[in-house]
């Protein structure tokens, strides 16, 4: 069997050539004026990053032998997601970020205006690819990931987490407050992931809930490891701005329990993470290598 961090390498190089092969195809110049929104959704969306929720797809995607170009489809369309997101976080009306993925963000390599429809046009696309009919051929299951994505991607998921997160200025956020706001911020998104996967390989909502936990799980774990890159990171490692929320004055899973403290819970996290998986075999051993990764990780 090959070594955890060479399998997990050797899919994530995969999938990042995935992704970037389909953004590459689905957004080519065109010679009109339209031209400068297709290079600033070009220039967000390819190269760089993690990738690390195109990879929870195709590796919960393995779980229940999905066709491989389908899940690459499931994975685009989060992806549009996430790179939308990072945009609109990055704007001066939000985090006002100047660096993202180790570049200048997009309202600075182009305009606010230009950013603003880059990343609109990046979340319509998203719903464009999972309606397709490569994707899936029965248009119930293409019907319930578009649903599905609406809601972790909408007020009841990350924008509406963007939104307390917006709201919580001064620090006035204990424990159980951090942890819901990242349980939509962040974890709605990555909960869609597995979901997805379990969508496309028709496996019923009861039988979803081991993924969900997972799920649940790796999400709260990312986050903490995020907040003690922002601490402890170096920008030129994690390619964006760090100890900004300490000054921004926000609370996080570091500032409340400690550095110590908060990687001893993302550890827990991880174990729970991959506890949860308990009834799947060799198959979910990629699954594992993220949960593991998700807490290693410096950037």
């Amino acid at each position: 069997m090959t070594e955890a961090p060479d399998r997990l390498q050797e899919a994530r190089e995969l999938v990042a050539a995935d992704i970037d092969r389909a953004f590459d195809s689905l957004l080519p110049v065109p010679p009109d004026s339209r031209a400068r929104l297709y290079e600033a959704m070009r220039y967000a969306a390819i190269g760089g990053g993690k990738r690390l929720r195109p990879l929870l797809v195709t590796a919960g995607c393995r779980l229940f032998k999905v066709d491989p170009a389908r899940a690459v489809r499931a994975a685009l369309a989060v992806e549009c997601i996430h790179v939308y997101s990072l945009i609109h976080d990055d704007l001066p009306c939000m985090d006002d970020d100047d660096l993202r993925r180790g570049k200048p963000t997009v309202h600075r390599a182009f305009d606010e205006s230009t950013a603003i429809l880059a990343g609109d046009s990046l979340y319509a696309l998203a719903f464009e690819v999972l309606a397709g009919d490569s994707t899936h051929e029965d248009p119930f299951v293409r019907a319930e990931l578009i649903a599905e994505l609406a809601r972790a991607s909408g007020p009841a998921g990350m924008a509406g987490g963007q939104m307390m997160d917006l709201a919580a200025g001064g620090g006035d956020l204990d424990l159980s407050g951090v942890t819901r706001l990242q349980q939509l911020k962040t974890g709605a998104l990555i909960g869609w992931c597995l979901e997805a996967a379990a969508i496309m390989g028709r496996v019923p909502a009861e039988g979803r809930t081991s993924l969900r936990g997972y799920a649940r799980d790796l999400g709260l774990a990312f986050q903490i490891a995020d907040d003690l890159l922002d601490v402890e990171g170096e920008e030129a490692r994690t390619g964006k701005r760090v100890r900004k929320d300490g000054e921004a004055g926000k609370e996080t899973f570091v500032s409340l329990l400690g550095p110590e403290r908060a990687r001893q819970q993302a550890d827990l996290l991880v174990g729970q993470a991959i506890e949860h998986l308990q009834t799947f075999g060799e198959e979910a051993e990629l699954l594992r290598d993220i949960a593991r990764f998700a807490v290693t990780r410096d950037h």
